[in-house]
């Protein structure tokens, strides 16, 4: 019997923060996947539902409180895998109602927060990231990628 377990996709957890102009908090990340802009989220820890994983990965990354974040879609993030050999499946979230200001907590991982039109998002932009944006533009739960 083979003592390693195979190599499995990871799961990802991005938030659609939308405020009342419409537009969306994007970061310039740092680190992991840098120089891309992305959506804020992180990964999804054994045990959390999708909401509170979400609402626990804004806290530590920007501060805002989420009030009631809804799943809108999934992505597959085949770029990332055929770039980095990293294999995500990302739960999206929408969040309309949050409290706060958007403040950098990990400046290890993101330098900048800035409120975006989605249909003009800054580049290069994270795989996972724009996907869930184009999912929130087309009102689609998935796109399929190539």
């Amino acid at each position: 019997m083979n003592d390693k377990s195979p190599e499995r996709p990871k799961i990802g957890i991005g938030v659609i923060i939308i405020n009342d102009d419409n537009r969306i908090l994007i970061g310039k990340r740092k680190g992991s996947h840098a120089q891309c802009y992305s959506i804020p989220g992180g990964h999804l820890e054994l045990g959390e539902t999708f909401e509170k994983a979400a609402i626990k990965e804004i806290r530590e990354e920007t501060s805002l409180e989420l009030v009631n974040p809804k799943v809108f879609s999934v992505t597959n993030n085949l770029n990332t895998y055929r770039t980095e050999n990293k294999h995500y499946i990302s739960i999206c979230l929408i969040a309309t109602e949050y409290s706060g200001n958007p403040k950098i907590m990990e400046p290890n991982k993101c330098e900048s927060w800035q409120w975006c039109d989605p249909e003009n998002l800054p580049l290069p932009h994270f795989d996972a990231s724009f996907q869930a944006v184009q999912c929130y533009l087309q009102n689609k739960f998935y796109i399929k990628n190539q």
